[in-house]
């Protein structure tokens, strides 16, 4: 853990980032610890700079929500869990036979299956790097079901668990996804495949790890999405290249190893603490930091109502996309477009603002053609 550089003007120098993160979350507030979903949800949005500071703070953001009066409707039904578990199970029954059957291999007794218990998170990180070691020193077909992965995250250790790990015996590891969501006639929902390639790629960058020390290992970085064939409950499998998702999650963890800068920009004083602040004390410490809201945070994050509250209020067009934000260039409240578009503000030689006149222009001679039919 290296110490913050504690450039603020009342900030001790000798203040560690770890005691810095305390502070804001709360002193007496147990650390919420960051997984595959949370880190891929960072990954998809690395500009927000809310998000970030509350991640690497461990700040419980559902409970956030609910006390800024905006809760949170993300995450799983209980029914889709329940679902996802009952296929898992079924995909990994005798001996993981219909997994393997995807693989090629007809026979599960020419894989090996190796034990990962052990006490703690930490204890099955460590049986798990070990087990990835003798498998691919014995050149032989190996299944880990839901090994332990650790990553390194804002200098502290996040421990991940993937569905399950397959070595191969030249040496190759891949990742295995279990979703519930079909696979019809060969494809999935786009949006749902992203999101577990964005999951994947942080197993596979947690996986590199142990790779870069075990002598004959290569990590895939192609990963095995198995879902439901088509509207049966039946196995299927396709592999997903996640080249993408896994340099912008390089990328987006390499910004959280300086969240000490983020940190630091805040004011004196500012904390999250959700025992201690009122939920007017915690608006303001929320309003302290950045977001980069767009309509998407709406499936990834516990906190999207509230941005999207306040972006509505403050007339921003991030809230309506950020294909739409991206298009209008400097004009950044829907009030500075309307006037742009009629001519009461702007730059003419703008681009954004000729297109807006122009698409005003348009508008008001279809409308002129309409009335006189």
């Amino acid at each position: 853990m290296s110490a913050s550089l504690g450039s603020g003007p009342h900030r001790p120098p000798q203040t560690t980032l770890r005691h810095r993160l305390a502070e804001l979350r709360g002193p007496a507030a147990v650390p919420r610890p960051l997984d595959a979903r949370a880190l891929a949800a960072l990954a998809a949005n690395p500009g927000c700079r809310r998000r970030a500071i509350l991640d690497g703070a461990g700040v419980d953001k559902t409970a956030l929500a609910a006390k800024l009066g905006a809760p949170s409707a993300f995450g799983q039904s209980q029914f889709a869990i329940a679902r996802g578990n009952a296929f898992e199970a079924k995909v990994k029954a005798d001996g993981g036979r219909e997994l393997l059957a995807l693989l090629g291999i007809a026979e599960p007794g020419e894989v090996d299956l190796p034990e990962l218990a052990a006490a703690g998170p930490e204890g099955r990180a460590a049986r798990t790097a070990l087990a990835l070691r003798e498998a691919t020193a014995a050149g032989r077909w190996a299944l880990l079901d839901h090994p332990m992965l650790a990553l390194e995250v804002a200098g502290s250790p996040v421990y991940l668990e993937p569905d399950a790990v397959v070595v191969r015996p030249d040496g190759r590891w891949t990742v295995v996804e279990i979703k519930s969501f079909p696979m019809i006639d060969g494809s999935a929902d786009a949006s749902k495949v992203g999101a577990a390639a964005r999951q994947a790629a942080v197993y596979v960058l947690a996986l590199e790890k142990v790779a870069a020390v075990t002598e004959g290992a290569a990590v895939a970085h192609q990963v095995l999405l198995v879902c439901p064939k088509d509207f049966s409950n039946l196995p299927t499998a396709s592999a997903v290249d996640v080249r993408k998702q896994l340099a912008v999650t390089r990328r987006q963890l390499a910004r959280l190893t300086r969240i000490e800068e983020i940190a630091d920009t805040l004011p004196e004083g500012v904390t999250f603490d959700l025992a201690q602040c009122s939920p007017e004390e915690l608006a303001s410490a929320v309003e302290c930091v950045p977001p980069a809201y767009a309509p998407e945070c709406l499936a990834a994050c516990e906190l999207a109502f509230h941005c999207r509250e306040r972006a509505r209020a403050a007339d921003a067009v991030a809230a309506l996309g950020r294909s739409v934000r991206g298009e209008l260039g400097g004009l950044t409240t829907v009030g500075a477009v309307l006037a742009a578009a009629r001519g009461e503000a702007g730059d003419p030689d703008d681009p954004a603002v000729a297109a807006l006149r122009r698409a005003r222009a348009l508008r008001a001679e279809a409308l002129e053609v309409a009335g006189c039919r």
